[in-house]
């Protein structure tokens, strides 16, 4: 019949544990047993010699063999026979120098020569061994026999029935292996306990499951197009995915360390440290817009995942755009209608000078509106901006207006970034003012300063750092992205040029943001027509 090795880990877990736990204890019984045989092989000759020597110490003793023949009734019998029953020994020899036995417990063999070697006692030695003789197998111990003089006359044999040594033996062997049974039970028991539990880690699965599962979680880790973290009870990363460490700007040695080691202060570590509460938690992590969902696990620690948002965002945030240009477009066909609906009334009244004057104010001020713009903001992407962002203020029944002191005649770096900055600065104002102002300048040379006010209801105190944090907002979402994330990125692009962003109280009432990009001019090179890009839209909320 052929024994199958188990295929579960807990099964061969506990397979080991046993096979170990009674190895050991065999080995150990074996170790335990082989000196203790010699010990009481040692102990048995000892007694004997010992009873030897007693007896052979005993007064007159070596006189009597001189002065008696051997007899079963003689004196060294009988004196022989009384210590034997109050030592319990098998037997007690008392020989003279031929070898002649004196005493016996068979009293038929006295008078006979002794049937073992006793030559080394009668030189004058002590003799221990175990031997076979006349009455068996026993341990022996001999000692030399003298008299007043000193001079040895005989010697004494002593033996222990070596059965006594062998149930003493036994005795010692039953206790052994009742411990060694009570250990290998309570061995059994911790070796069963401990497989449970790795059966209910493990599932129960085999090794070959185990390290099928580790490749398919490696390869679908390092696949998937989400950032993956996990961390243990401690806060310290486990496991972080290609992807996160993408997102993230992590390197490749951040296993084992803590979170708060390999990410800055701020929203991100937060999330992911679990500090802030909820699912699907906004997050920008350098120019990233992310989505973040924590998973916490048994152990205390937790698993987050991370999308990356930013195209998403951008595409929400060009929707919003368009839906304010389509709603500036909507505005000029009313007003375009309206216009020509006064045209028309005109030339069928027959005013035609009046007609013709009023042709030539109305593109005058249109054209009047979009070359202040111009002439002052250089750069066509925030010119065109703030074009757009005015129409768009006056289908809304608001206004926007350009400060006396803008004037930004020099090349921009990256126009796009300040696209970003002044819309979403704009249609912030917008969403809560009715007057909107715009200031946009260069400040020595090469430090662009935006700064956008509004009669709005302003900006508590306590809340003027709150509003430039990922996530903060009082406005409802849409259903396409996520709010409080314009402010964010304000000040991010802001500290990128390693400027600021704050918001101040605005006299009469309402707020003012102020934006300072150092480095963001190129005075040398002034603008041109030829520098065009997409106009990046505006969204967040304060």
């Amino acid at each position: 019949m052929r024994i199958r090795w188990p295929r579960r880990v807990f099964a061969q877990v506990l397979l080991v544990q046993l096979a170990t736990t009674t190895g050991v204890l065999m080995l150990v019984t074996g170790l335990f047993l082989a000196p203790l045989s010699r010990q009481l092989d040692q102990g048995s000759m000892r007694q004997a010699l010992s009873i030897a020597r007693t007896t052979a110490a005993e007064p007159g003793l070596g006189r009597l063999l001189a002065t008696t023949a051997p007899s079963a009734s003689g004196p060294v019998q009988a004196e022989a026979d009384r210590i034997r029953r109050s030592t319990g020994a098998l037997y007690i020899v008392v020989m003279d120098r031929r070898g002649v036995r004196w005493s016996h417990t068979d009293t038929a063999r006295i008078g006979e020569r002794v049937s073992t070697d006793p030559s080394g006692a009668l030189a004058g030695r002590d003799v221990m061994d175990i031997e076979r003789g006349t009455l068996g197998l026993s341990a022996r111990g001999k000692a030399p026999l003298r008299d007043g003089s000193g001079r040895v006359v005989g010697a004494v044999s002593v033996g222990i029935a070596y059965g006594s040594v062998r149930d003493e033996l036994v005795r010692a062997v039953r206790g052994l292996l009742l411990y060694a049974g009570a250990a290998l039970a309570a061995g059994a028991l911790a070796a069963y306990a401990v497989s449970r539990r790795l059966q209910r880690r493990t599932h129960g699965l085999a090794f070959a499951d185990i390290s099928a599962l580790l490749d398919e979680r490696e390869a679908m880790l390092h696949g998937i197009r989400e950032g993956v973290v996990a961390l243990d009870g401690r806060g310290r990363i486990r496991l972080v995915n290609d992807e996160a460490q993408r997102l993230l700007g992590l390197g490749q040695d951040t296993a084992g360390r803590r979170l708060d080691e390999v990410l800055p202060p701020g929203r991100t570590a937060d999330v992911l440290a679990g500090r802030v509460a909820g699912a699907d938690l906004l997050t920008v992590s350098g120019d990233r817009v992310l989505v973040a969902n924590r998973m916490p696990v048994r152990d205390g620690g937790a698993v987050v995942t991370l999308r990356d948002r930013t195209e998403l965002e951008l595409l929400g945030r060009e929707l919003d755009s368009t839906h304010g240009l389509l709603d500036a477009l909507r505005a000029q066909d009313h007003e375009h209608a309206n216009r020509l609906h006064t045209l028309l009334g005109l030339l069928e009244l027959g005013l035609y000078e009046e007609a013709a004057q009023f042709v030539a104010d109305v593109s005058q001020a249109h054209r009047a509106s979009a070359e202040q713009v111009a002439e002052r903001v250089r750069d066509p992407l925030l010119s065109a901006l703030l074009v757009g962002k005015a129409a768009i203020a006056a289908e809304r029944g608001a206004v926007l207006r350009i400060a006396p002191a803008t004037l930004l005649r020099e090349r921009v770096v990256d126009p796009r970034d300040l696209v970003t900055v002044l819309g979403n600065l704009i249609d912030n104002a917008l969403d809560v003012a009715r007057t909107v102002e715009v200031e946009l300048r260069a400040e020595g040379g090469r430090t662009a300063v935006v700064r956008v006010s509004d009669d709005g209801p302003g900006v508590p105190p306590a809340l003027r750092e709150r509003i430039f944090a990922e996530g903060w907002t009082t406005k409802s979402s849409p259903a396409h992205r996520g709010r409080g994330l314009g402010l964010a990125l304000v000040r991010r692009l802001a500290q990128r040029y390693g400027g600021m962003a704050r918001v101040t109280a605005r006299a009469g009432g309402g707020a003012v943001f102020t934006v300072v990009l150092p480095e963001a001019l190129a005075p040398d090179a002034p603008a041109t027509g030829a520098e065009r890009g997409g106009v990046r839209a505006s969204g967040g909320g304060r």
